[in-house]
């Protein structure tokens, strides 16, 4: 059967790339909240991604993943949780793509667990020649599928044997059961770069072509033993694991209550903001002037999503000369205007070391041999799309580092609070990874001739 076709447009950059050599670290459980809130912590690994332009790296994004384990026997895989898509989508042994060949597949006839289905749900033999499948769009790239119900589970060795062919639960907290899409191809752009082997989507329900593939939904439907709701915790330091925390949130990682925001239009599957005005250094941005322009909160995302069509003047505002034209300067350390998204009933702020791009930008004019040094801000411009519109903010990796996100899937409200970065303690051992840090030097400035 020809595939159909899932958009899955804000799937994006809470990942990246590097090889899949190094071992995978598995998920600990946080000791001293579990026995007291049943909280949940998977640490996440990071990955640095360099953006190269004429043969030089002018920046990093940044790639954020953990384990997810599945079937019975569990098989293990690196995941972003992704709150800007809304399937579960690992590579399946069928694939033999070269994209698929760098990652881990699902092993189906490994697992008792699994039962395959077509697009409704209906049971179809494990044998059967021609099924029905997806194909899911991601940025520049896209996945076929197939589909399949299996159990799930967030930390590893708790997915019980008994009641697997029929599909049953075991009693762990930790698990559940939902239709995961298992991509058999996998375009060669941009998933060749990437690290992890697939996509948790954390998105709101109407994100999925079903209920059933909601991983999120499942736990609110199925399991009574955990909170439908997580928590985003980012590090500023590489010494220390960002983590992602099922069940609620991590309240030693937060700094006072959290504040809350209701989600906006849920019925879109966004996590979604209303915001009812931004300022850039004290001056009122036009376009949301109207208190019309959305945000989403979206871990797939490592930089702060502006609408294109004030992309261009939100840069303007942002940028600021250098006195004394340094040789180098990491421009995140600089003076510069704050961001200011009004949520309502409290508002969110961004300094220049959230935004700012590290490098700065020498401006040199040839006619009199004068130079600029200009600090500049970091942003993605966001197209229009048909159900966000033209306005529609991302609240990425700048956001999610300064202020700790907590994502009440009952409630549809997002919660934030300014994130508690924890002392490095060099004694502790490590539960994360990371990949491709840049170095440690300060950023070389970018020249441009005018």
């Amino acid at each position: 059967m020809a595939p159909f076709t899932v958009s899955a447009s804000f799937v994006c950059v809470f990942a990246v790339l590097a090889s899949l050599a190094d071992a995978l670290v598995r998920p600990q459980i946080d000791a001293d909240s579990m026995p007291v809130s049943g909280l949940i912590t998977v640490p996440l690994d990071k990955q640095y991604v360099p953006v190269i332009r004429n043969n030089r790296t002018v920046m990093y994004k940044t790639a954020y993943f953990g384990n997810i384990f599945v079937g019975v026997p569990e098989q293990t895989f690196t995941v972003v949780f992704d709150t800007g898509s809304g399937h579960f989508i690992i590579p399946s042994s069928k694939c033999k793509s070269e994209p698929c060949a760098l990652h881990r597949r699902y092993e189906r006839n490994a697992s008792s667990s699994a039962i395959d289905i077509d697009h409704d749900g209906n049971e179809v033999p494990a044998d059967l020649d021609e099924r029905d499948q997806v194909s899911v769009a991601f940025g520049t790239g896209e996945i076929v599928g197939e589909f399949s119900q299996e159990t799930v589970c967030l930390t590893p060795g708790v997915a019980s044997e008994s009641g697997a062919g029929n599909g049953s639960l075991s009693s762990a907290a930790e698990c559940t059961r939902v239709r995961v899409v298992f991509a058999t191809e996998m375009t060669e752009e941009p998933f060749s770069a990437f690290e992890f082997d697939g996509v948790l989507g954390l998105g709101l329900q109407a994100l999925a072509l079903d209920p059933e593939f909601s991983f999120m939904g499942q736990i609110s439907r199925l399991n009574t033993l955990m909170d439908a709701s997580f928590g985003v915790f980012v590090s500023s330091s590489d010494d220390v694991a960002s983590e992602i925390t099922f069940g609620g949130h991590d309240a030693r990682r937060v700094s006072g209550e959290l504040q809350w925001a209701n989600v906006h239009n849920p019925e879109l599957g966004y996590w979604q903001l209303q915001i009812r005005g931004i300022k850039v250094g004290g001056e009122p941005v036009e376009l949301c002037e109207a208190g019309d322009c959305i945000a989403i909160a979206d871990t797939g995302t490592s930089l702060l999503g502006v609408p294109k069509q004030a992309a261009q003047h939100v840069h303007w505002l942002l940028a600021r000369n250098v006195d004394g034209n340094p040789d180098e300067l990491d421009c995140r350390g600089h003076p510069g205007p704050e961001i200011e998204f009004d949520l309502g009933d409290f508002v969110v702020t961004l300094g220049p070391e959230e935004y700012s791009r590290p490098a700065g930008l020498r401006v040199v004019t040839n006619a009199t041999n004068e130079t600029q040094f200009i600090c500049r801000a970091q942003l993605l411009p966001v197209d229009e799309a048909p159900a966000l519109g033209n306005k529609a903010w991302i609240l990425g990796e700048p956001v999610l580092r300064k202020y700790y996100t907590a994502y009440d899937w009952a409630g549809s409200r997002i919660g934030f609070a300014p994130a508690v970065q924890p002392e490095v303690d060099p004694e502790s051992p490590r539960t994360h990874r990371v990949v491709g840090a840049p170095p440690a030097e300060l950023p070389t400035p970018t020249v441009v001739y005018i």
